[in-house]
């Protein structure tokens, strides 16, 4: 039987992908309660990271140990693929001792070579196409704070990167408008965007208009550092401020996935304000994860 993977959002339907995220909200209460869960006794997630990290490591490595198992870091200069060793090798060696793995790297393809010869769940960290996990728990902190975001309009300013790309995806499976807002050569492939839901500009203040959220990430990526200044020059009439901010809903949240560089890509007057939401978002990635953990290795 083959295991059931979790590399982009399009791995689940749009009614497991509710689930998970009813599922974390449920976690995020017991959690809060101190109650003791731990259907995970004696499961180990192997976590293989090319890229560092903070939340990723910290929120599947505390999520493990909460639901009772374990998590082993790893790292290339740890293991064999340091020294070439192929991912598939690997592949069929690590999963023989662990019960999933979650991997954080940059290539998409490395995940999905490593999921083909898996003989467990493997769960996408982060790569250079996809962020799904974070989507996870961005979408968790809408539907606790404001409900179902189905027919509510995002607005994403900035680089068309990993996690833009990701948002794509979720505007279709979970039936929202998204708006994209970036400068020219910065935009995602203008044929993946679904002309009904996504819809792509230059201008800021067109996307932002009356949206319900409002997301932003770093303008250079991990693996971009060496575009900084040339970005900071590209992006900074994408800043999100309070100005910027006024222009949304009344009620509008604004979201970032950190780490955040505030006087970039976001003021500090609108990260700290009230309606950032980027504390409970951060913090939902533990929650969404353990869903996302309890779906792949509880369920039958």
């Amino acid at each position: 039987m083959q295991p059931r993977h979790f590399l982009t959002l399009d791995d689940c339907t749009p009614e497991e992908l509710l689930g998970i995220l009813r599922r974390a909200s449920e976690l995020r209460r017991l959690h809060a309660d101190g109650a003791v869960h731990t259907p995970l006794t004696g499961r180990v997630l192997g976590m293989i990271f090319e890229k560092s990290s903070t939340r990723t490591r910290v929120s599947f490595e505390a999520g493990m140990a909460q639901l009772g198992g374990s998590a082993l870091f790893l790292s290339p200069r740890d293991t064999q693929l340091g020294r070439g060793e192929p991912i598939e090798d690997t592949a069929r060696v690590i999963s023989r001792m662990v019960d999933a793995v979650m991997i954080r790297t940059s290539s998409h393809d490395t995940v999905t070579r490593f999921a083909d010869h898996s003989r467990v769940p493997v769960i996408n960290g982060l790569t250079d196409d996809a962020h799904p996990c974070q989507l996870l728990a961005d979408l968790q902190t809408y539907f606790e704070h404001r409900g179902d975001i189905r027919g509510r309009t995002v607005a994403w300013l900035g680089d068309g990167n990993n996690m833009c790309l990701s948002y794509m995806r979720a505007a279709r499976l979970f039936d929202f408008r998204l708006r994209i807002a970036a400068p020219e050569g910065y935009a995602p492939d203008p044929s993946l965007v679904d002309g009904d839901r996504i819809s792509l500009t230059t201008d800021p203040a067109a996307a932002v208009t009356g949206a319900d959220l409002v997301v932003t990430d770093v303008w250079a990526s991990m693996g971009f550092e060496a575009e900084q200044q040339e970005r900071i020059a590209a992006f900074r009439p994408y800043q999100v401020d309070a100005g910027l901010m006024a222009q949304a809903a009344e009620d509008a949240l604004f979201m970032h996935c950190l780490p955040a560089h505030r006087g970039e890509e976001v003021t500090a007057e609108v990260l700290e304000g009230a309606q950032s939401v980027v504390w409970d978002e951060a913090e939902n990635r533990l929650h969404a994860q353990k869903a996302l953990l309890e779906l792949l290795l509880l369920k039958e």
